[in-house]
């Protein structure tokens, strides 16, 4: 594999694809849960409630920020490896991409930043309404990117004149039934990753008894809700997406099948399939033990042990790994259920790769993959350090009494 410039670049864009999607995942699942926890504390005017949410924004503001860079890094990558993507179909599959980045990334950050100086500085509803705002582009910004991938799955919208694919029909690739589908199962899914992230940190400063204001306490609960809410609309929305992989495309009427894959000299591996069935078989397996989570968690709740069962705190602790597993097994899935195809039944992934040595697809998987670890590696040690901190030690953390004298004093 490794002296083919071809798998190299399927391999390396799968690994950082799916180290970016950790980091989506989490602030889509995060960002419904901080928008209800300030809500609720403005409402109440509760500075405890407050203070947690300074505590879980925090943890976001490191998450996203991390996304932000990996998903420039992912930007070039299509650029540098996937020439002939751009080249043949740049005009139609990158006007989602480039409505993400103008429409939705640009205003989510924008806000993002006013809603992180904003404490303190703006009334709680403007500050609130920031955060809204940070939350609706974060979701517009996932579907502008599911659009997208919809599009390669199921190509719509779109004539192709000279070798070149120009878009005609711009709302038939914003409303493409894959896109839409695909955009729906991850923002479930994402409330899987954000609901047990919240669980693990909780149940951790419960198990060594800290608890300031029950903050913890609501945090694990407001957490099992949003695991138990999604765990109907997950199987709902992603079993209806197996019909993007039997159905005829629309362009061209061809369905999947072995007898036009194997004419494809070339473009496919069968010796890869098997990873395709063991993506599969994860989501399903994860599934099955979030809903036995859940129902231990239940008993728990009703019981009136939920802060109680050390035992089962470690679990919860233990427990998002579940969903992140899932989360890229789903991804892959989706993503080599199409194969050979880039563009399904219109452009092979061989063909969509940039012609390369193999000595120069190394050094690019090399590369890409060790930024991405790295990013990985430091957005996972930030993460479980300030989450081990508690209220008073996150990012986003309200000054000592200390600190708030050693500040220097204005003269305006």
């Amino acid at each position: 594999m490794f002296d083919d410039p071809v798998a190299l670049a399927r391999l390396q864009f799968a690994l950082t694809a799916g180290t970016h999607y950790v980091f989506v995942a989490l602030t889509l699942g995060l960002a419904p849960f901080l928008l209800f926890s300030q809500w609720r504390a403005v409402r109440l005017r509760d500075p405890a409630r407050m203070t947690a949410v300074r505590f879980w924004g925090g943890l976001y503001v490191v998450n996203y920020a991390m996304g932000v860079l990996s998903g420039i890094v992912m930007e070039l990558q299509l650029a540098v490896n996937w020439s002939g993507l751009t080249e043949v179909f740049g005009y139609a599959f990158a006007a989602p991409l480039a409505a993400e980045t103008m429409a939705a990334f640009f205003v989510e950050s924008t806000f993002l930043g006013l809603w992180i100086v904003g404490w303190d500085r703006m009334g709680r509803w403007t500050h609130l309404g920031c955060f809204a705002v940070v939350t609706l582009t974060a979701y517009a910004s996932a579907y502008w990117v599911m659009a997208a991938n919809g599009f390669l799955r199921n190509p719509v919208g779109f004539r192709m004149d000279d070798g070149r694919a120009l878009l005609t029909d711009p709302l038939a690739v914003a409303f493409n039934p894959s896109g839409l589908l695909g955009f729906a199962h991850v923002s479930v899914t994402a409330l899987f990753v954000g609901g047990l992230f919240v669980c693990a940190v909780s149940a951790y400063h419960l198990m060594r008894g800290r608890d300031p204001e029950g903050m913890f306490r609501r945090g694990l609960r407001c957490g099992l809700v949003l695991v138990m809410a999604a765990i109907a609309p997950v199987a709902v929305t992603g079993g209806t997406q197996f019909r993007f992989t039997e159905g005829p495309t629309p362009t061209t009427g061809l369905t999947y099948g072995e007898a036009e894959i194997a004419e494809i000299e070339g473009a496919y591996d069968s010796a890869y399939s098997w990873i395709w069935d063991v993506a599969g078989g994860a989501m399903t397996v994860v599934w099955e033990l979030v809903i036995l989570l859940m129902l231990v968690a239940t008993v728990a709740w009703v019981a009136r042990r939920l802060d109680r069962w050390r035992w089962f705190h470690r679990v919860l602790i233990a427990a998002p790994v579940l969903p992140y597993t899932s989360s890229v097994g789903g991804w892959v899935y989706r993503e080599f259920g199409r194969q050979p195809w880039t563009v399904t039944h219109h452009l092979t992934t061989a063909e969509a790769v940039t012609p390369m040595s193999p000595a120069m697809a190394a050094v690019s998987f090399t590369l890409f993959t060790t930024a991405f670890a790295l990013l990985g590696c430091t957005t996972l040690w930030l993460l479980v350090r300030y989450a081990r901190y508690g209220p008073e030690g996150g990012p986003l953390a309200r000054p000592t009494a200390e600190e708030r004298d050693e500040e220097p004093v204005s003269v305006y």
